[in-house]
């Protein structure tokens, strides 16, 4: 169906009701002129502008791609198209793709060959090898490779170089959703199913704008509301999005706070009894003192930190106990805020205390916010050890090492990997000195730009940069490496219900750009890496050789593929674990009440979620024996950084519909471009009228960190807030660099982070605002 998913992003109503299935509806863009008639094959793919997962199909035409149709039969969109997929493809063709490797001459990026730009890397990491050891050398990676890319990435850093500097920008979206899950269950994976859509009968988002950042999701649940016996929404947000107003309660809280609510709502259910003790007695531990901490959190004490009215709460807190199927969701709004792995594990806990899990309609989804963010974490490639091994169970990392064929010593397990923040903290201290960025843009995605300007920007740090484009943090690496893009090479990736799709390669890339897995195997061979038998590693040659050793890492792990290959995937997406137990893949986790928390087996002993202080082996059995999920309870904090009399506003940051990350893709295509060209600031009515500003003002907006100027567009956000989308550089600006520039969000956001999880946290800045000088 050809739609203009500008206009109608979420396309028609395909109305159904609870317990059925999901309609199909097959979207479908071509390029000008061309039908389905005119395209000479159709390849299979996924979504790679969002993490919903979407199973999609490219057209191709003489040799290039020419459009997209969603997949009728996949489980994740059943036909249905985002509006960044339907048009993003065009991405692939632009005219500024990097077609040769670029190295840094007298203070320019010039064009050089593979050999001269490979060499130029390889002498550099053999001379910090020697001189300064592994921890010299750091990798930063994406959300947008492949499983098989990032599993050869921790194999090559962990295993072959030995660093423990190893991270992915999933840090900056993810990183909350692995921590809130380990923290309840033991290990990673999401409990839950798109599917429980379909069954539910409340569905809370916490933080969760899905209509902008899953839009077909959104489209599911959609057509659920408008089928018969919708569900009730529950919708935790302090800006008036689509979702909030189709919201049965709308609970907008000061960013911040949201530690304070949760432990309201909790107090509401175990106020009231809505408790399914059997369900937690048998498949919990903890529940007294949460029971205990929640007590002292009446809805009256949250309303007056949060600004919430306590009939409000109440009011939410009703529909979450009196749910007969209950699905929670969690992204940003969460994960990106103070006390992250806190707040996300209160909605754990709301579903435990409830009995809400393993069932459908009944489950947690922890959500992810890059299509391939779930396959950093079980491959290794972001700060996890590879396989969902816990880095502090000696058993674990011997395991991996016998996988590997390495000693035991080779692989660093004196502390876990360093996480994004902190690698950057080394680069800034000249303690790490070769920076590999893979698919990423750093220079515009992290906080505090200028900070981050500064440390890329070192002579004394070697940067090593692998992108299809010449991103702003291309722009001051001493190599560029031109990279494929999805659609030009095979590999599998999954979503944030462990879907595992198979994205194969329709068009050649151009010039002399190369896979991923490619560069990070050259690389490899030119190191002459070795296993402890003198063999060439990594072992494996290509995309299908890659997937198999992965799945040899995985078997008898919670993310186990074993049951899975290139050719069933190509039959159809599997959920895993999909295993000789469950070779059909496996909807839901912990149905039977089991989980993957027993000592010897889980991926992480845990930490304080106040402090982020870690346990030992010896406090996670003592807290929890027989392997049960967790229920942990915190006390709110108040953030580091509050609103002042001379930055009254608390600033968040986010995403529109329209465009991915740092625009790299998306701002290269004429439709998703022109539907958002330019940063804008969200502000209430009642904020604009006091500080003299109306609809399309030119605004400064300030913290002690710098000044962003964007266009006044006046909403439904909550008083006090404030609001900017983060995918704005300068890239297109005719000043890559940015240090003129008063575009990027994260011009003004604070280098903090979340003490369990190492979030950053983009939502709790304090901000003024002012008419821009010049304006009017």
């Amino acid at each position: 169906m050809r739609r203009d998913a500008i206009a109608d992003p979420w396309g028609a109503r395909t109305p159904y009701g609870p317990g059925q299935s999901w309609p199909v509806r097959v979207d479908s863009h071509l390029a000008d002129g061309l039908t389905e008639d005119d395209v000479d094959r159709w390849v299979p793919t996924a979504a790679v502008l969002h993490s919903n997962g979407d199973g999609l199909e490219l057209a191709v035409k003489d040799g290039r791609l020419v459009g997209v149709r969603g997949r009728a039969g996949d489980r994740v969109n059943h036909g249905r198209v985002d509006p960044k997929d339907l048009y993003g493809w065009q991405a692939n063709a632009s005219p500024d793709r990097l077609t040769t490797p670029l190295v840094r001459r007298d203070g320019r990026l010039v064009e050089a060959s593979w050999d001269e730009a490979m060499k130029l890397v390889t002498d550099r990491s053999r001379a910090l090898l020697d001189e300064h050891g592994p921890s010299s050398i750091g990798f930063y990676t994406s959300g947008q490779l492949f499983c098989e890319e990032y599993y050869t990435l921790a194999a090559i850093a962990h295993g072959a170089i030995g660093t423990n500097h190893l991270d992915g920008n999933t840090r900056l979206c993810t990183a909350t959703a692995a921590a809130a899950l380990k923290e309840t269950f033991g290990c990673d994976g999401q409990p839950g199913s798109y599917t429980d859509v379909d069954h539910a009968d409340v569905i809370a988002l916490y933080g969760h704008n899905v209509a902008e950042t899953q839009s077909v999701l959104w489209t599911r649940m959609l057509d659920r509301l408008a089928g018969p016996n919708p569900p009730s929404l529950v919708c935790v947000d302090p800006r008036d999005t689509p979702v909030a107003r189709a919201a049965t309660v709308h609970l907008a809280p000061l960013p911040g706070t949201n530690v304070a609510l949760m432990n309201a709502l909790l107090h509401e259910i175990i106020a009231r009894d809505w408790v399914d003790h059997d369900y937690v007695d048998r498949c919990t531990v903890g529940f007294d003192q949460l029971a205990a901490l929640v007590a002292d959190y009446p809805p009256e004490r949250a309303a007056e930190i949060c600004r919430v009215p306590a009939a409000r709460i109440r009011e939410a807190a009703a529909l979450l106990g009196g749910a007969q199927r209950l699905l929670s969701t969690v992204l940003q709004g969460f994960y990106q805020s103070h006390q992250a792995t806190a707040a996300a594990v209160q909605v754990n806990n709301v579903n435990l205390v409830r009995g809400m899990l393993g069932r459908p309609g009944c489950g947690v989804l922890q959500m992810n916010g890059q299509p391939t963010a779930e396959n950093t974490r079980e491959c290794g490639a972001d700060g996890d050890l590879t396989g969902f091994r816990n880095w502090a169970n000696d058993a674990h990392v011997a395991e991996l090492a016998n996988l590997w064929n390495l000693e035991v010593k080779q692989i660093p397990h004196y502390a876990p990997p360093t996480h994004a923040m902190q690698i950057f903290r080394y680069a800034e201290n000249g303690s790490l000195r070769l920076l590999w960025v893979s698919a990423t843009n750093p220079a515009v995605s992290l906080p505090d730009l200028a900070r981050i300007r500064s440390i890329l920007s070192q002579d004394r740090l070697f940067l090593v940069v692998q992108d299809a484009f010449l991103t702003e943090t291309a722009a001051l690496a001493d190599v560029v490496l031109p990279a494929a893009m999805w659609g030009e090479k095979t590999g599998v990736f999954t979503n944030a219900d462990r879907t595992v799709h198979l994205s194969e390669k329709a068009v050649d890339p151009p010039g002399q750009a190369r896979p991923d897995l490619e560069v990070f195997l050259d690389y490899a061979r030119r190191m002459d890496f070795r296993d402890r038998d003198g063999q060439p590693f990594p072992p494996w040659h290509d995309a299908e050789s890659a997937f198999e050793a992965w799945k040899r890492a995985s078997a008898g792990r919670p993310c186990d593929y074993t049951g899975l290959s290139y050719g069933k995937l190509r039959e159809r997406a599997i959920q895993w674990p999909c295993d000789a137990e469950h070779p059909d893949g496996t909807e839901r986790l912990y149905a039977d009440g089991k989980f993957f928390a027993e000592a010897g087996y889980c991926e992480d002993y845990g930490r304080d979620l106040v402090t982020g202080a870690p346990a030992d082996e010896s406090e996670y059995r003592a807290f929890n024996p027989d392997g049960k999920a967790m229920l942990k309870a915190a006390e709110y904090l108040p953030p580091h950084e509050k609103p002042s009399a001379e930055h009254p506003f608390a600033l968040i940051t986010g995403r529109t519909i329209y465009q991915f990350h740092t625009r790299t893709k998306t701002g290269r295509v004429p439709e998703l471009r022109d539907a958002a060209p330019e940063v804008w600031v969200e502000m209430s009515e009642q904020d604009a009228k006091a500080h003299d500003l109306s609809e399309g003002d030119l605004a400064e907006i300030t913290t002690p960190r710098g000044a962003v100027h964007a266009r006044v567009r006046i909403g439904g956000i909550r008083d006090g807030v404030l609001f900017l989308p983060f995918h704005y550089g300068y890239w297109d600006t005719g000043d890559p660099s940015g240090r003129d520039g008063h575009r990027a969000a994260n011009e003004l956001t604070v280098t903090d982070w979340d003490p369990v999880s190492k979030q950053p946290l983009f939502k709790t800045a304090a901000a003024a605002i002012s008419r821009a000088k010049g304006d009017r």
